[in-house]
């Protein structure tokens, strides 16, 4: 789903959810009458998590697990970033995932499950900060730059996204998650998800997590008021 209000410099979160979470209402009435319970849904359009959040809300038919928000377009910033910091190709890149929700929210990590790969995760590790803050930032430079938000980047992510979480992931990957729409590492098979079990988080991202622990309840709570006027 791609339909939303689009990210404007200058305008106030409020204002952008309030008129995207009106659309996702209407949206979740009409899937209610036509989708079928079982088909999968990406929502792209920001706030994804949010919109997606609403489409759960008001259309209660369409199996959980199948609504989903797109991440991926942070998760794929970073293994972007760590391509370019450590001057390999970016295919090389494994093990990256992203925690959280989208935009200011997300908390990208470099960690490694196997070991391997110690160059680019200690690359990151000595720029945690500026590492994040990139990865955080980049929507919002886009936006400063031209004005409008990158629709090609949003559609190649939301094409990975759905290749994965169809045909299967050969690595760790990710989707925004119910019932709190946060942005899990998962892997993926036969059409199915579930998320990475035993992954050692380290102290860094751990504050990281516990600081925005609450974003997603006052993100409901504003969603919500928006929606009674």
């Amino acid at each position: 789903m791609v339909g939303g209000f689009p990210r404007k410099e200058g305008l106030e979160r409020k204002d952008e959810m309030s008129k995207s979470v009106a659309m996702y209402k209407a949206q979740a009435s009409a899937s209610k009458q036509h989708a079928a319970p079982n088909c999968k849904v990406l929502v792209v359009a920001n706030l994804a998590n949010t919109n997606a959040l609403i489409l759960k809300e008001f259309d209660p038919s369409i199996l959980e697990k199948n609504i989903t928000c797109l991440t991926r377009l942070d998760h794929n910033s970073a293994l972007g970033q760590i391509s370019e910091r450590v001057n390999v190709h970016v295919g090389d890149v494994k093990n990256v995932y992203h925690l959280g929700q989208s935009l200011f929210h997300s908390i990208p990590s470099c960690q490694s499950r196997d070991g391997l790969y110690q160059s680019w995760r200690e690359a990151c590790q000595r720029t945690s900060l500026e590492f994040i803050a990139a990865v955080q930032q980049r929507g919002a430079a886009i936006t400063k730059a031209r004005k409008f938000s990158s629709a090609l980047s949003a559609a190649s992510s939301a094409c990975d996204h759905i290749r994965d979480w169809v045909l299967g992931t050969p690595q760790m990957g990710l989707m925004g998650s119910n019932p709190a729409f946060y942005s899990f590492p998962v892997t993926c098979q036969k059409g199915e998800w579930s998320i990475v079990q035993g992954l050692k988080i380290d102290e860094f991202s751990r504050k990281k997590m516990d600081a925005t622990a609450n974003d997603p309840i006052e993100e409901k709570s504003l969603a919500y008021s928006c929606l009674k006027g």
